[in-house]
């Protein structure tokens, strides 16, 4: 028998794992949002997200969960935006596991 609360935390683990930098930006300017936009619906200064999206720095609790939502929903909106280009490196987690 399995634990139900198992297949959450994997879930939890897949569904955290946000998009290239670049992938961010792209779904950003696909809805014709600037940073400030963002970063006021986040919750963040607008060189929070800069920071995001360049993959200097990554969104942390709470403002992960809100930022990831708006990622998926502009994905869902605008799905070629939401397509890395030829050559970019698949993104990694902070916990630097890498997707294949």
């Amino acid at each position: 028998m399995t634990d139900p609360d198992r297949f959450k935390r994997v879930d939890a683990l897949v569904d955290d794992v946000l998009p290239p930098p670049a992938v961010r930006a792209k779904l950003r300017l696909a809805a014709g949002l600037t940073q400030q936009e963002v970063a006021e619906a986040v919750g963040v200064k607008r060189l929070a997200v800069a920071r995001w999206e360049l993959g200097q720095t990554h969104p942390r609790r709470p403002h992960r969960a809100v930022y990831m939502h708006l990622l998926k929903r502009l994905a869902e909106r605008y799905p070629e935006a939401a397509k890395p280009d030829e050559g970019m490196p698949t993104p990694v987690s902070e916990r630097g596991i890498g997707m294949t």
